[in-house]
């Protein structure tokens, strides 16, 4: 066996062992293999015999064994491909060669060009004799006297510049002299620059080897000056685009750059152009460097501008070495020469513009987030000069906040995010929208702000991860917003809110177009399929939510513990996404250890005494933001709810916190007394869904004992126990209604058997009755308050909330067994003259009642452009500034006092009917009459912003219209003014927001169709009509159907039951909703399912919802895709509902036109063609036919059709132009030559209208002009605005032309459209307007065959027709005789045409 050679042996043991190795033939554990060489291509040969000729051309390669010829690669990369060769075709047969000579087919002009230089003439420089041993140092200290570094291209070493030194010297001698300088004409001088004879930019000589290259250089250049000079200005313009032309414009942009980096001095310092605006439309959602990078360069395109006016810029002299404050020394390195662009910075500051400038320029802010002017000069020590652009301006823009955003420094990083959040701040409170344009917090969001924050939050520093919670919490939350909520929570449903979502938007998706319904996918699926970005940039929140922002703000909780301002925002930031929708609020739940984490450490059970008043740590106190979190996520559900009171322990703490008083918890006063606020608010909410009723019954004494703390509630009037008393009064207020349904849950049970059935509370009446008799002196005394100017805010708070309570009482009251009513009727007799009437009669109150219009919602102006910054993505209340304007929520706004009255008035006069005439001060008093007259006109805007005043303003119009219901019909005084409530009541209808359907059901069965209200049909109204109608009709006799408006109004009168029968049967639909939302009205608490209302998708009903039953039933029996008819015979009922529907629309238009205002004139129109669409003979039925003639008449009034716009698309049509194709093709199948139908089909082909449906009426559907039998007495609109202005459509010309030749258009057929055609073509033929050669070729070719028509009749029509006349019997009046020019015309013309036939 072999050994291995030791480090002891000797050459002669290792040759030993050599031969002892080949002599054993063994295997050697190394072969030698020669591999091809690739670049040869020459085969390989396994055994490595090889010719002796390609020996020198193989490499020897060692392998060893058990070990691969190649590495494995760690990752499967794709193979290598080339950029050119995929843009090449080439075949296997194709010889290399004929490819070359076929694309280098320049080659042979090349290389015959090729020039030896000739150096005969070139001096030949020998080295210098010198007598030293060794060249001679060169020191630094004698390189001032070579040529310096500056004057050759690039950076040269100091040998190079001794060399060209050197060549310096010698060529001194060579050097031409300079030439004269050229003539410059003054007509070249703005073409030619100014030094053009000095040098050439372009040329510079470097490629020259020899010693005269400098003066080949010159030589180039005078013979282009040369050129130059002798050709004129239009010429060099002409040969400059010639060349920019046929240059490549990268070439043409790099010799552009060359020539302004000449054209600058070295000393002055060069303008900073804009930089390049990058458009990423790659969305970042493929990881972090993409989304920052977005962030960044989105920004550009669009910078936030201030408008500012004008002024030139000053450019700044060159630097010299004396403007520096540091003067460069010869012993210095690389500071031999001075370089005034990279000193640039050391200049002192220009100063800012005194004037503006008409441009627009970029916003810069200060760590505050406030804007400064363009003009404002800021000292430096600030830090807000930097060395970016403008830095003579102090601030930071947009973009360079983004750029700090990403800074490898943390203090940078914190910088910028914390700027930006005040900045955001500013930016939602509206205060950039008067000096910026556009939106600043839009703009930051289509930049990527959301992904840079949501980036920053998982930063590692604490400190930049706090700077982000804080953007965050600016972004997401508007605490004026809060507020405002949070001061409504004691008004009448004030507890409930809408979820701020985002305006649905349904898209469309291409691929699922032509598909089955069952095949599409679902929003759910679509909803997981769009990426982060798209989904953040329709709804912010649930962008965040799918970025996993609730794991993040656990952890930060959790682990992090940061600052009591961070732990604040985070709690804020939770606040706003529970609101957002239920489905959010789960997720805030659901998340693991986040809640747990929230109440173990933010409302812990016992907690010690804070050490300060600004501790440094808040974990382990209870916090008020942390229990208004619960009480949001309480509102989302009565099972979110549950879960907080059993699962989480809400139980407990609210028995903690409140069974003492504020003062004896170991707290902050202030935080205290704030933390039991929302306490009480949590509790009333759970209360308003029937639960925690045993945590009252363990609490009583201690609300009681606060209830007996009133007096000096008032006497030291603080805001804190204001709202703290009014969340008791709203907790009580729940309580009273959840004690009042429990008899009615027990009588359940017991009808149940065993089924399903909500448990009854734990709370009954006997538990509440105790409290009324306290708080209704509380009240009392309250009253009393309002004399005292000291106390008068403070009670006109707490009043709604009293009254509210009374409310809720007495209306629980009357359903229960032990009610008394002689005893109940002396209560409400002893309430009302000692508390409601003085209250109502009292000064302040009158007072504050003057203020109604101008703190309402709906009767305000459109928004002030300067409001508040809205994002489509990320809705609000708009709230900000709420205390510095008018509106509900403001101290001196009467909506709250009015509601609460309102709701006790109704409750009164429900159970005591005496008392009703009482109350009619209240109806008759000027500022609400004048308030309601308002309201009557108003129009207002639906938005988030807007929806939640809405809400409360629509209980106090409802409330109003409740009391003048019990009033009407008993006191003459506010039956005066039934008209105006009813109109109110038609405007309210359709504003009614989702979660208002009750108030819709009540309205519709007590007010809107009450006989009471429509005073018009009692008192002569109908017989005004007619004698109107008697007074506008002329003597001549007129169709019978169309003077019957004041019969069918009476009849209508008679029928309003059967008319308020037929529109609930129709809303039956919304049956369900309805219920849900009686349950929330009256006080059913444990029937309620959540206090979150609907998505705010739009009103309850539509506007115009008095065409629901025709619309209904074109649904269902309508023309079909196929064109024909859906059903073969209409459902029973029909005829009787459309009858129901007509009549009431028929009254609506006599009487209350204002409340169909909303309603377009075209919208109107395409509603009421549902009645020839719908059937093929119900427009044929009497009552259909004389009611819808009435209507036409009203619609077509000569006040309304100059307001009928067929041009604007109907709502829930594409165009006008559908619809009025399928009523042609539903004439001509069915229409028997119905005069009503003819006169619908007719209104369009007005000629102020578009052409296309006259077009289609003389081409596709010219048959019907058979049965178009309409004359100019039944249509009543004037025959003028068909006939003028003359058509000018050369098409419908020519058809109205061959329709009358060819005899389908007589005058015994379809008298209108003959009249118009006749005017139309008369007016054409003898036109003297100058006009194409195509339109007048036709006049003439007309005019030729007018005058040889075979028919006399026509003929004399068509050449003697003069005017449209309504009374005439013909319709139109014409000439006896042809007026001279005309008659001369057609001489013309036929001389013309004799002239061309000899």
């Amino acid at each position: 066996m072999l050994r291995r050679p030791k480090p002891t042996d000797s050459e002669a043991d290792l040759l030993r062992e050599q031969e002892h190795f080949l002599t054993s033939g063994a295997p050697s554990a190394a072969c030698m293999v020669r591999r091809p060489d690739k670049r040869r291509g020459d085969g390989g040969d396994p055994e490595g015999a090889h010719s002796r000729e390609n020996e020198g051309n193989q490499k020897d390669v060692v392998t060893m064994e058990e070990l691969p010829d190649q590495l494995p690669s760690l990752t499967p990369a794709p193979p290598k491909k080339s950029r050119f060769k995929a843009s090449r075709v080439t075949f296997e047969d194709e010889d290399a060669g004929e490819r070359l000579d076929r694309h280098d087919t320049h080659i042979s002009a090349v290389l015959s060009r090729i020039v030896e230089r000739d150096t005969s003439c070139a001096p030949v420089s020998l080295p210098v004799f010198t007598g030293l041993a060794f060249p001679k140092v060169l020191h630094r200290s004698e390189t001032s006297s070579q040529v310096p570094s500056s004057s050759s291209k690039g950076k040269r070493s100091i040998f190079a510049r001794q060399i060209a030194a050197q060549r310096l010297k010698e060529d001194k001698t060579l050097k031409p002299s300079s030439a004269d300088a050229p003539q410059n004409p003054e007509a070249r001088e703005q073409i030619l620059p100014s030094d053009a004879a000095d040098c050439s930019r372009l040329v510079s000589g470097e490629g020259l080897q020899g010693p005269d290259s400098s003066g080949e250089t010159l030589k180039i250049h005078r013979e282009n000056q040369a050129k130059l000079q002798v050709m004129s200005k239009a010429e060099i313009l002409e040969e400059q685009k010639k060349l920019l032309s046929q240059l490549d414009p990268r070439l043409v942009e790099f010799i552009r750059s060359r020539k302004a980096q000449s054209a600058l001095s070295p000393g002055s310092p060069s303008e900073r152009t804009a930089a390049d605006t990058c458009n990423i439309e790659d969305p970042p959602d493929k990881g972090a460097e993409s989304r920052e990078s977005c962030s960044d360069a989105v920004l550009c395109p669009s910078p936030e501008e201030v408008e500012m006016e004008g002024e030139t810029e000053v450019k700044s002299p060159p630097l010299t070495e004396e403007d520096l404050p540091v003067k460069p020394q010869k012993e210095w390195v690389h500071m031999d020469t001075l370089e005034p662009e990279k000193l640039e910075w050391m200049r002192d500051l220009p100063s800012p513009r005194k004037k503006g400038t008409k441009k627009a320029m970029q916003a810069r802010f200060d760590f505050a987030g406030t804007l400064i002017p363009p003009s404002e000069d800021l000292p430096t020590h600030l830090g807000l000069h930097h060395h970016g652009e403008e830095p003579e301006r102090a601030g930071y823009s947009l973009q360079e906040l983004f750029l700090l955003s990403r800074s490898q420094l943390i203090q940078q990083r914190s910088l910028a995010l914390n700027t930006l959040a005040c900045i955001l701040t500013k930016a939602r409170a509206g205060e950039y929208q008067s000096v910026l344009k556009g939106s600043v917090t839009s703009t930051l969001l289509d930049a990527g702000l959301l992904f840079l924050i949501r980036f920053a939050l998982d930063d590692s520093i604490e400190g930049v991860m706090s700077a982000a919670v804080h953007a965050l919490k600016a972004l997401l939350v508007c605490t004026e917003d809060e507020e405002c909520l949070d001061c409504t929570f004691s008004w009448f449903r004030g507890l409930a809110s809408f979820p701020l979502l985002p305006s649905s938007q349904e898209e469309e998706d291409e691929e699922d177009t032509g598909l089955d319904e069952s095949m599409r996918e679902t929003a759910k699926e679509k909803e997981e399929r769009k990426s982060d970005y798209d989904v953040a940039r329709q709804d912010v929140v649930k962008g965040l939510l799918r970025m996993k922002l609730l794991p993040r703000l656990r952890y930060i909780l959790e682990v992090v513990r940061p600052s009591p301002r961070v732990v604040q925002d985070v709690l804020h930031i939770l606040t706003r996404v529970a609101r957002h929708s239920s489905s959010s609020a789960t997720q805030v739940l659901d998340c693991p250890r986040l809640m747990e984490t929230v109440m173990s450490e933010f409302l812990p059970t016992s907690w010690k005494s804070p050490s300060s008043l600004s501790p440094l740590s808040v974990y382990g106190h209870p916090l008020a933001n942390a229990m208004k979190l619960l009480r949001v996520l309480a509102t989302s559900g009565r099972h979110a709810c549950a879960r907080l009171l059993n699962s989480l322990g809400v139980r407990e703490r609210l028995s903690c916190l409140l069974s003492a008083e504020p003062s004896e918890l170991l707290m902050e006063p202030n935080e205290a007394l704030r933390i039991t606020t929302e306490a009480y608010r949590l509790w009333a909410v759970a209360a308003a869904y029937g639960q925690a009723g045993q945590l009252y019954i363990d609490l009583y004494p201690a609300l009681v004992r606060t209830l007996q703390g009133f007096r000096s509630i008032l006497s030291t009037p603080d805001p804190l126990e204001l709202h703290r008393l009014s969340a008791l009064l709203a907790l009580l207020t729940q309580v009273t209604h959840t004690a009042g349904c429990h008899l009615e849950l027990q009588a359940g049970m017991v009808r149940a058997q065993g089924e399903e059935c909500p448990p009854p509370p734990p709370v009954s009446w006997g538990h509440v009755t105790g409290l009324q008799p306290l708080l209704l002196g509380h009240l009392k005394g309250v009253v009393k308050g309002l004399d005292n100017p000291v106390q008068k805010d403070s009670v006109l708070t707490l009043i709604p909330a009293y009254l509210v309570y009374l409310q809720a009482y007495y209306h629980q009251l009357s359903r229960q067994t032990c009610f008394k009513p002689v005893e109940t009727l002396q209560d409400l007799e002893l309430l009302t003259s000692e508390v409601l009437l003085p209250l109502m009669c009292h000064g302040v109150v009158q007072g504050l009642m003057k203020n109604l219009r101008s703190s309402s919602v709906v009767c305000s102006l459109q928004s002030s452009p300067l409001g508040p910054e809205m994002m489509s993505s990320l809705p609000g209340l708009a709230c900000s500034g709420w205390r510095d304007r008018p509106g509900p929520v403001v101290p001196s706004s009467p909506f709250p006092l009015l509601t609460g009255l309102g709701l006790i008035f109704e409750t009164i006069t429900e159970i005591h009917k005496g008392l009703t005439r009482k109350f009619s001060g209240l109806l008759l008093s000027e500022p609400v009459i004048g308030y309601l007259h308002s309201c009557s006109h108003a129009t207002p805007t639906l938005s988030h912003s807007r929806s939640w005043l809405l809400r409360h303003e629509h209980h106090v119009l409802y409330l109003l219209l409740r009391l003048a219901r019990r009033l009407v019909p008993i006191e003459p005084e506010v039956a005066e003014h039934a008209s105006l409530y009813h109109q109110v009541a038609l405007v309210l209808l359709p504003w009614l927001l989702p979660g208002s359907e009750y108030l819709a059901h009540e309205l519709l069965s007590t007010v809107i169709f009450s006989k009471d209200f429509i005073s018009e049909g009692h008192s002569g109204g109908p017989e005004a009509v007619e004698l109107g109608e008697l007074r506008l009709h002329t003597q001549q006799q007129t169709s019978p159907s169309l003077q019957t408006v004041g019969a069918l109004l009476r009849e209508a009168c008679t029928q309003l039951p059967s008319i308020r029968g037929c529109y609930l049967t129709h809303l039956a639909h919304l049956e369900q909703f309805v219920l849900t939302s009686r349950d929330v009205f009256l006080g059913r608490n444990p029937w309620i399912g959540s206090h979150l209302l609907p998505e705010l998708t739009g009103p309850t009903l539509p506007s115009d919802w008095p065409f629901i039953p025709l619309i209904s039933l074109y649904e269902r029996t309508g023309v079909s895709d196929g064109g024909g008819l859906a059903v073969e015979e209409l459902p029973h009922g029909s005829l009787q509902a459309v009858t129901r529907c007509l009549q009431w629309l028929l009254l609506l238009e006599v009487w209350r036109e204002e409340a169909l205002k909303v309603v377009l004139p075209i919208a109107k129109l395409a509603r009421l063609s549902c009645v020839f669409l719908c059937s093929s003979d119900l427009f044929l039925e009497r009552p259909v036919q004389r009611l819808t003639w009435g209507l036409f008449r009203l619609l077509t009034r000569e006040s309304r059709l100059d307001s009928l716009d067929l041009d604007v698309p109907p709502p829930g049509l594409a165009s006008f132009q559908d619809l009025y194709t399928a009523l042609l093709a539903q004439y001509e199948a069915v229409s028997f030559g119905d005069r009503l139908f003819g006169c619908w089909v007719l209104l369009p082909l007005q000629r102020r209208y578009s052409a296309s449906m006259r077009l289609a009426v003389f081409g596709e559907h010219v048959g019907m002009l058979r049965s178009l039998g309409v004359t100019l007495e039944q249509l009543s609109v004037p025959i003028e605005r068909f006939t003028s202005p003359p058509e000018d459509s050369l098409p419908l010309l020519r058809l109205y032309f061959r329709s009358l030749v060819t005899g389908t258009l007589k005058l015994s057929w379809c008298p209108v459209l003959y009249v118009v055609a006749l005017s139309h073509i008369n007016s054409f033929i003898f036109s003297q307007d100058a006009a194409v050669q195509e339109v007048e070729a036709a006049r003439l070719s007309m005019l030729r065959k007018i005058y040889y028509l075979a028919d006399e009749v026509l003929r004399n029509h068509l050449l003697l027709f003069r005017l449209p006349r309504q009374h005439l019997q013909l319709g139109f009046d014409m000439y006896e005789q042809l007026p001279p020019i005309r008659a001369k015309r057609l001489e013309t013309v036929l001389g013309l045409q004799d002239d061309k036939g000899d």
